[in-house]
Parts: C-alpha cells; structure tokens; sequence
C-alpha cells in the first residue's frame, strides 16, 4: 500500500498568462490525480514554499512595464480556492519557480 499517495490531496490548478509582446492568452489546467505522484509531490511543495493561500489577491510591481506577461493562477484544495494575479515585474522567486515547473510538466504531458 502507498501511504504516500493517500496523504497527497487532490487539487486542480489552472494558470492563465496573458500579456507580452504577441498579447496572446495561454491556460492551462492540472488535475494533480492526473499526474505521477512525485510530480504531483512537486507541485504542493512549491505552492506550500510560495505560500499560496497567504498571498494577496494582486501582486503589483511598482516597475509596470508594458509587453511584460500577466498571470492569474488558481488553485482549488479541499475545497478552498485562492487565485492570485501578478505581473511577471512582481513576481517572487517561489511564484516564479512554481509557475514555470507548472508550465513544463504540462508541456512534457
């Protein structure tokens, strides 16, 4: 019995990049059921390292610079759901390094 994966809880993921040079929208969306459990492992220890549920609404950067990306990423666990918007001037190191292992375990998926 993997007593591992029965302590992982389920959560969904989404993130939404608008912005940049192009203007183009990109979502994208992660059921971490769907997932290899350590992936999944990956992806709550860096939404616990960035301390997601604590982070404010909106993240503003006091540097706005047009061209630069917008993000708004959701999460839903246990039946909380929290969103954050930031843009990427504003972004911390731990959001930074969350979204983009979000970004290539869903590109790699």
């Amino acid at each position: 019995m993997n007593f591992e994966l029965l302590t992982l809880s389920t959560m969904q993921v989404s993130l939404e990049r608008t912005g940049g040079f192009t203007g183009i929208s990109k979502k994208i969306s992660v059921d971490t059921n769907t997932l290899p459990l350590q992936v999944a492992k990956e992806l709550s220890e860096l939404l616990e390292a960035a301390d997601f549920f604590q982070l404010p609404e909106q993240i503003i950067s006091d540097n706005s610079q047009c061209d630069r990306f917008q993000y708004r990423l959701t999460v839903e666990d246990h039946g909380q759901q929290h969103s954050v918007i930031t843009s990427e001037a504003a972004l911390t190191n731990a959001l930074k390094t969350l979204i983009e292992y979000l970004t290539q375990v869903t590109q790699s998926s």
